[in-house]
């Protein structure tokens, strides 16, 4: 079973992506696999926000390939090796691929993985796309490159999208980095209550109920220090609006712009871009593949406060390839608690 983009459907950029824009397909692969080469049965598969990037021809990156019409999508997977010719995998490893196709077995050049070990996430083999994986990653690494978070400074960081996959961990670690109070910003109560009762933060906001400017002067009486911006837009520009001298913004998504066409990171409201400059408010554009010199010692950090029960992780998983495109139309729609993964075989 294969899964790809449909060539009947287009979403533009301003269009909001629906499962309709996807297709499943069966199809066959090869007999032989060729030297350097691994047969792999796909586990999990990952749908992430950036991936609505891919469906426009100018994916507004340099680094992001567009998925093309009819041919098959591709993300973060993980997989176990069946058959292999490749020096350095065996059968019944555990690989994993940035680029994994949406496929529920595939022949995949044995370069392009990289074998994992299970034991570092106590046997939890879908965290390597999350907590221990690019999204951990960009959590941990946004925070120590773009954050300033100092411990015994008294700094207090506010995360939006906050019970999403990265901002679930950001809120976490920022508290292991330093920072003396965390504050939230979700789109449900339950989603709140995680966040509070499960993943240490000190509070969290519900956007879409009361005043959050005012909520947040109340629960961030200092001001904020660090704010970890997820979502951009009207949230963004009330959480700056409050933020302090000296302060930094880590700009790690803006998934309320995604679907517009405007250029990323999109441009501040004149007054939100005037308290920037007069505060100055660092806001860089933060991505994670600039960093990966640090990629092996900050999995093992993440690792390591996973086993130790550090890192609290949450998952939203569905069963099955045919739920690709409805799961990936959830998680734009804010429908999942912490990472959302497809779980393809058991």
């Amino acid at each position: 079973l294969i899964y790809l983009l449909n060539s009947n459907i287009t979403v533009g950029k301003n269009g909001v992506p629906v499962a309709e824009n996807f297709r499943l397909e069966q199809s066959t692969i090869a007999d032989t696999v060729q030297a350097g080469q691994v047969r792999v049965k796909t586990l999990y598969l990952s749908v992430d926000p950036y991936m609505r990037c891919r469906m426009n021809e100018d994916t507004g990156s340099d680094y992001l390939r567009p998925w093309q019409l009819s041919e098959v999508a591709d993300g973060g997977g993980i997989g176990v090796v069946e058959e292999s010719q490749h020096h350095n995998l065996a059968k019944g490893d555990f690989v994993t691929s940035f680029t994994w196709p949406w496929q529920t077995a595939a022949i995949l050049d044995g370069d392009s993985l990289q074998k994992l070990e299970p034991q570092l996430v106590n046997g939890h083999l879908s965290y390597f796309l999350g907590a221990a994986g690019i999204t951990g990653l960009t959590a941990l690494l946004g925070i120590r490159e773009k954050g300033h978070v100092a411990a015994g400074a008294n700094q207090t960081m506010v995360v939006s999208g906050a019970a999403g996959a990265c901002g679930s961990l950001a809120g976490q670690i920022g508290r292991l980095e330093g920072c003396s109070r965390v504050v939230g910003i979700a789109g449900t109560d339950e989603k709140c209550s995680i966040l509070v009762q499960e993943m240490g933060f000190d509070a969290a906001i519900n956007y879409k109920k009361g005043d959050v400017a005012k909520q947040l002067r109340e629960l961030c009486p200092g001001g904020v220090d660090v704010y970890f911006d997820n979502v951009g837009g009207d949230i963004s520009d009330t959480v700056i609006s409050q933020m302090n001298q000296n302060s930094h913004i880590i700009l790690c998504g803006q998934i309320s712009q995604y679907n517009k066409d405007v250029p990323y990171p999109p441009p501040l409201p004149p007054d939100t871009e005037k308290i920037q400059k007069e505060r100055n408010i660092t806001r860089e554009r933060f991505l994670v593949l600039n960093y990966m010199d640090k990629q092996e010692a900050s999995v093992l950090q993440l690792c390591q406060w996973i086993q130790e029960g550090k890192l609290k992780v949450r998952e939203t998983v569905v069963e099955g390839l045919a739920s690709m495109g409805a799961a990936f139309q959830s998680m734009m729609n804010g429908g999942n608690i912490g990472k959302q993964i497809v779980s393809i075989s058991k």
